[in-house]
């Protein structure tokens, strides 16, 4: 079992910054890959982005690619993600995962481990 908690949430406005933290315990952190997801109201999970397990590779989706900035800590079992220049719609529930899983897999049902989510909420 790996346990997740995400932190760093909140409400800000369009073109701020805010770094999400994902904490890891119990089995060890750098045998996984860790992804970042978000889910808005009424809309799907979808995949924000990923790393593999040394952290030498991230793999970002397009609407977030050159503002979100995946990274992980193996010596403190964290993964962070750093979100530049944030809009409106980006306002949803930002979940960490783990998984053995490619670096480049982008579906929800791949990851084994689950957060339970913070709030991101960005004003217009």
């Amino acid at each position: 079992q790996v346990q997740l908690v995400e932190s760093g949430g909140g409400l800000v406005q369009a073109g701020d910054s805010l770094r999400l933290s994902c904490a890891a315990s119990g089995r060890t952190f750098s045998n996984y890959n860790m992804g970042w997801f978000r889910q808005a109201p009424g809309k799907e999970r979808e995949f924000v982005a990923a790393i593999n397990w040394s952290g030498g590779r991230a793999y970002h989706a397009d609407s977030v690619k050159g503002r979100f900035t995946i990274s992980r800590d193996n010596a403190k079992s964290t993964v962070s993600l750093q979100m530049n220049s944030l809009k409106p719609e980006d306002t949803a529930v930002y979940y960490c995962a783990a998984g053995r899983v490619p670096v480049t897999t982008t579906r929800v049902s791949e990851y084994d481990y689950w957060g339970q989510g913070t709030q991101v909420t960005v004003s217009s």
